[in-house]
């Protein structure tokens, strides 16, 4: 009589062949059979890379992550409702705990909101002790450990972590072996924050850096010159408020920065920087600056003398261009206005300019089908994206049809201007508050530095 056979004694060898067909959900699912199964199965090769949705119904999941696979993975993201305090104390235990980790190269944290919340008044010595003791300490160990070197930091754009940049920087016996850092933030109060403080030498040595982000408010030429000596792939630059003592970043030092580096992109992001938009052109942006993407979020007008800036002095590197503001405005925004004023359209001259852009993002302003048939025909189908919600509303939806299919043809995909029953809530007509704002504002932006 022949004996079943015991699916526990098969070799190891056949084991990893099999799970080498597995996906990562099915991996997991299979752990489950029996303890040999487990012993073949949690090795790095399988388990690269780990994500801890950190919430009171996912606690069993993270715990048997953390218990199995925290010590194997090289890269983890962690994801918390940064104004939740049982929350934010849960992903302090994970933290610790891949601290640990002998394999971990790259760490990014995905708190929810821009706001993190402690049981200390705000801005206060007790809160900065807290956040110091549950976020800075893990880090620091991460970035002190030399074999293997951490690679990859991404703060999230939290703001208050954000200014501690300097000490994990200072806390790196290896920073040749960065090659990534996401320093820049998002202002829960974009008008009154506090300042960082990074000395440019910190990344002298850091001269494997790949990407980087961070807030304007530390730029200077002096900084810039010393970015230039890094192999940078991409830059990504936040503005938020301007300080009056900010001396700027010259049309020199750009220009310099672009002659070293010639293969850095530049990602420049205005966010709620409701004075910074109207000096955009004068005072921000320079001719030599290596300007790739454009975002300009919720800064509550539209910059006509800066579009135009764009398609005048970013002919070959602009690709992406995205100005968002919500449908709840004070007053009638018509981009046509614009065209009153400058005898054309900024965006069309920018789509007949401008030869390598691919994606025009424009909410909360109404634009002429006219001109977006112009943009359409200039782009063609390398423009991936043209995304609008608002085109002129005195004209009958039976003659905006031709124009939708006129786009349509044109860039090769089917075209329609987004619906404002389904916008997300950060752009609709009714008031939301700060923290729908910034949950649209941190998704939309954060996965930048590497994307």
């Amino acid at each position: 009589m022949s004996r079943s056979p015991n699916w526990g004694e098969l070799p190891a060898l056949v084991l990893t062949n099999l799970f080498q067909h597995l996906s990562y959900h099915d991996r997991l699912q299979v752990s489950s059979v029996c303890w040999h199964w487990r012993s073949v199965l949690f090795q790095p090769r399988f388990f690269k890379d780990i994500h801890f949705d950190v919430a009171r119904e996912n606690n069993k999941k993270n715990s048997f992550l953390l218990q199995s696979l925290a010590h194997i993975v090289s890269e983890a993201r962690i994801s918390f409702d940064s104004c939740n305090l049982y929350d934010v104390e849960l992903t302090t235990e994970i933290m610790y705990k891949l601290s640990k980790s002998c394999c971990l190269v790259s760490l990014s944290l995905r708190p929810k909101y821009a706001t993190l919340v402690t049981p200390g008044r705000f801005c206060s010595e007790e809160e900065w002790n807290y956040i110091y003791k549950l976020f800075v300490e893990p880090i620091k160990i991460l970035l002190g450990r030399q074999n293997p070197p951490l690679k990859e930091l991404d703060l999230g754009c939290s703001e208050i972590l954000s200014l501690h940049a300097a000490d994990f920087l200072n806390s790196c016996p290896r920073p040749q072996f960065l090659k990534q850092l996401g320093f820049a933030s998002v202002k829960q109060d974009p008008s009154h924050y506090a300042l960082s403080s990074i000395e440019p030498n910190l990344f002298e040595k850091c001269n494997g850096l790949q990407y980087l982000s961070l807030d304007y408010d530390i730029l200077c030429d002096d900084f810039l010159q010393t970015l230039q000596l890094l192999p940078l792939k991409r830059l990504i630059i936040h503005v938020h408020g301007l300080d009056e003592e900010h001396p700027g970043v010259s049309e020199g030092a750009w220009a310099s920065f672009r002659a070293k580096n010639p293969q850095t992109e530049l990602h420049l992001t205005l966010v709620c920087a409701y004075e910074a938009v109207d000096i955009l052109h004068s005072h921000i942006l320079r001719p030599s600056m290596p300007l790739s993407h454009l975002k300009v979020l919720f800064c509550e007008r539209i910059n006509c003398d800066a579009l135009e800036y764009l398609s005048r002095y970013y002919k070959e590197t602009l690709k992406s261009m995205i100005w968002v503001d919500s449908m709840r405005i004070q007053e009638y925004r018509n981009i046509m206005e614009m065209v009153l004023r400058t005898e054309q359209d900024p965006l069309v001259m920018m789509a007949w300019r401008c030869k390598k852009l691919e994606e025009i993002v424009i909410h909360g302003y109404v634009l002429d089908p006219h001109n977006l048939v112009g943009i359409s025909r200039l782009r063609g189908k390398d423009l991936k994206v043209l995304e609008v919600s608002r085109i002129d509303l005195s004209m009958p939806s039976v003659m905006i049809n031709p124009f939708i299919e006129e786009i349509s043809t044109q860039l090769g995909q089917n075209w329609v201007p987004l619906d404002a029953k389904t916008l997300p809530p950060a752009l609709g007509f009714y008031p939301v508050s700060d923290d729908v704002r910034d949950q649209y504002i941190l998704r939309y932006i954060r996965n930048g530095v590497a994307a």
